[in-house]
């Protein structure tokens, strides 16, 4: 039978599921269930680090280096693993995440913002999808910029990649900023959520402009890319989610309490994006 991993306080395990009204049996069942499941979230995540900054190892040298950082595992566990998330191919092409899916039928429409810098707001809205790890799962992202302010206006949380997972952070988007007919340009890349006829004709029945980055090149989305950076490093990878409504939660606290009210932006003099946009605002109100 297996061991114990936990022991709360002094109380052992047989006193809690007394407490619990659960048989020992069905505790060490449960457990055996869900640590593999667990185990293996975790290895993804550390997987798909180690992918992303040295994209030039194959399966055997991310081994290594999960050996070296302390993480026990055989080689050919990181192999399957690196398979179902796609990750073989990046010794040939640049890391594409698993979020975004391009390989479809749906057309393409060119890259109309490149090298232009708005000049005022609600003129380019950016978006993105990433992945959240929650304890046991993976959760989806999607997001929202205006790229005049950096300020999030838009985002949807869930656990599925579903073309209404961005359509509820561009609905959102749409009634916080009512934009103006044919003054604005949505520019994403060019996943199947984006292409697809559903979020085409949410953008046409507003008269948005739609543009997508050109084929594997992260760089002409770099505002959304630098926000998930952004949120990632300052929030994801300092909390342990234990479910998708907690995760909901604090991500949605950060997006609206901290990154958007209160973290200051270089690109904006360092100011928040509410107090930006705000001042904006008031100078153009100015006779």
């Amino acid at each position: 039978m297996t061991s114990c991993p936990e022991v709360q306080g002094a109380i052992s395990v047989e006193r809690l599921c007394a407490l619990g009204r659960v048989s020992r049996a069905g505790y060490y069942r449960r457990l055996d269930e869900v640590a593999p499941r667990r185990a293996d979230t975790q290895l993804h995540d550390l997987i798909q680090k180690i992918a992303t900054h040295k994209r030039r190892y194959g399966y055997r040298r991310v081994a290594a280096q999960l050996r070296r950082d302390g993480v026990l595992v055989n080689h050919k566990r990181v192999l399957r693993l690196m398979r179902e998330d796609n990750l073989l191919c990046l010794r040939q092409k640049p890391f594409v995440p698993r979020t975004t899916q391009s390989r479809h039928g749906f057309r393409i429409v060119p890259n109309l913002v490149h090298g232009i810098e708005p000049s005022g707001l609600d003129q380019i809205w950016v978006g993105d999808i990433t992945y959240i790890r929650l304890q046991e799962e993976f959760v989806y992202l999607a997001i929202l910029l205006d790229a005049f302010s950096r300020k999030a206006i838009g985002w949807a949380l869930d656990d599925h990649l579903e073309t209404r997972l961005p359509l509820a952070a561009l609905d959102m988007a749409i009634a916080a900023r009512s934009p103006r007919p044919d003054c604005l340009i949505h520019h994403s890349d060019r996943g199947v959520q984006y292409a697809c006829a559903d979020y085409r004709d949410k953008l046409e029945a507003h008269r948005i402009r739609a543009s997508m980055s050109g084929p594997d090149n992260p760089y002409d989305n770099a505002k959304a890319e630098s926000f998930m950076k952004t949120l990632k490093a300052e929030e994801v990878y300092a909390t342990a989610y234990t479910s998708l409504r907690h995760a909901r939660h604090n991500i949605g606290r950060f997006i609206e309490d901290i990154y958007n009210a209160d973290r200051l932006h270089s690109a904006l003099g360092y100011k928040p994006p509410v107090e930006f946009e705000a001042e904006f605002r008031q100078l153009q109100s100015t006779p």
